[in-house]
């Protein structure tokens, strides 16, 4: 039985899909696959029952999940208690924040040129326990989390851009107002998976008399662009800096959809000159 092998069980657990948790974990579904099924054959038994629909987890699955969450948190523990003592910071992000967090850690660094501060690559969920565990020391989320022990700060507001077809009726405009939308259907990942644009949505039209009109969801492993492409009627709302070949940007006549993006640090410890400096580049990057 190997650590990441927990890992990756963890991760199937979490999402019912193995395709989603390879996303997640960054490696392929049938490498996913390979490990679950050696910690099966380690194991003695049988922890997910797999169809071509849907992956349900058995009993032995149930009493497993927690110790091999607990086994996770001892090693981010373990790494936490034997980094370094020196100046150095832990910055957990995902690669649509790899712009910005590296301007700001170049303007740490000038500031502190003792200091070594990395960019750590994860998930979500893994960015906010990283952050509990003590295994780094910020992570960079979009929205904001309600976790003991945890603090956020936000940082900046990110705009979102209404996005089509270029052969969508309503392609071609500069602006468009929310009502004329809900003619047209919206093409969304499921609820479950964005829980945030869901909710920026859903309060975008909730002064108007009738609300979106949704369309299928958005398969994990499909892109929204793609999903334009093959539904010219459809919309959706992309990051505006997003610019895709084939798809048409509007912008709301009433103005644009925010999301903000906040970091997340434990209540618990004192900043450093470090943390502080990098926190405010990130603010002004």
């Amino acid at each position: 039985m190997e650590l990441r092998q927990l890992a990756y069980f963890v991760a199937v657990c979490e999402e019912l899909s193995f395709s989603r948790a390879a996303t997640r974990c960054f490696i392929s579904q049938s490498a996913i696959s390979h490990q679950i099924a050696r910690l099966e054959r380690d194991l003695g038994v049988t922890l997910f029952e797999r169809s071509t629909r849907s992956v349900v987890p058995t009993d032995a699955t149930t009493r497993l999940l927690p110790l091999a969450k607990q086994m996770l948190s001892l090693e981010s523990a373990i790494r936490a208690a034997v980094r370094a003592s020196g100046p150095r910071i832990r910055l957990a992000a995902n690669m649509s924040f790899a712009t910005r967090s590296l301007s700001a850690i170049a303007g740490a660094r000038a500031a502190h040129p003792g200091a070594e501060i990395e960019f750590v690559i994860k998930p979500f969920r893994q960015r906010i326990q990283a952050v509990a565990d003590g295994d780094c020391d910020l992570a960079l989320i979009r929205g904001s989390v309600d976790q003991p022990g945890l603090d956020v700060e936000k940082l900046w507001v990110e705009d979102l851009v209404i996005a089509t077809s270029t052969g969508h009726p309503l392609a071609g405009r500069q602006d468009v107002a929310l009502a004329e939308l809900s003619d047209y259907p919206l093409l969304l990942p499921p609820e479950s998976e964005q829980v945030l644009l869901h909710n920026v949505v859903r309060a975008a039209f909730a002064d108007l008399p009738t609300g979106p009109v949704y369309g299928p969801p958005i398969p994990p492993d499909h892109t929204a662009t793609m999903e334009l492409i093959n539904r010219p009627d459809a919309w959706t709302v992309l990051y505006a800096d997003s610019q895709t070949e084939g798809i048409a940007t509007l912008r709301l006549a009433k103005g644009p959809l925010r999301i903000p993006v906040s970091a997340v640090i434990r209540g618990d410890i004192r900043r450093s000159p470090i943390l502080t400096t990098l926190l405010a580049a990130l603010h002004s990057a």
